[in-house]
């Protein structure tokens, strides 16, 4: 029975372009059976994401690579964007506070996995643009920091 499980899941490594983060996935039914969300919203364009949606469980960061991944938020602000610090590359979304959908999960790009042709997967559209609307231009505005902030960028008080 394990040995059937094994054979309809697969287990990919995975990481930014620097090698700062690193973290493996497990999906079933393993790629290229598993479908990847090509999503047209805002979001999934600038950040370049090809969605893959393992469970909490079947993602395993190395050493402290969950705790250096950097985070953005936008619209709504309920899911962390995740991405790496040092190279900027766009890592995936952590649905773990998120109210909707209820998943305990990621939204994985399927770009950070190592070895895989991107051309071999089967895609699955999303018509996101339709259901978020994008953020706007907001070059030249100023962002109000929060008090966690504000104390982030005035660095360490003495």
């Amino acid at each position: 029975m394990a040995e059937e499980k094994a054979k309809e899941s697969g287990t990919y490594e995975a990481g930014c372009h620097c090698g700062y983060i690193k973290f493996s996935v497990t999906l079933s039914p393993p790629l290229p059976e598993y479908k990847v969300l090509d999503c047209n919203c805002s979001m999934c364009r600038k950040a370049g994401y090809l969605l893959i949606y393992p469970h909490r469980k079947d993602v395993k960061w190395h050493g402290e690579s969950h705790e250096r991944c950097a985070v953005y938020h936008f619209n709504t602000k309920q899911k962390d964007q995740l991405f790496c610090p040092k190279c900027g590359t766009s890592l995936g979304i952590d649905f773990r506070d998120s109210r909707k959908p209820k998943f305990d999960g990621y939204g994985i790009s399927a770009r950070t996995l190592y070895g895989i042709d991107l051309d071999s997967l089967r895609y699955e559209k999303g018509q996101g643009l339709e259901n978020v609307k994008p953020s706007g231009d907001l070059s030249g505005i100023q962002y109000e920091l929060d008090e966690k902030e504000k104390a982030l960028a005035s660095g360490p008080s003495s």
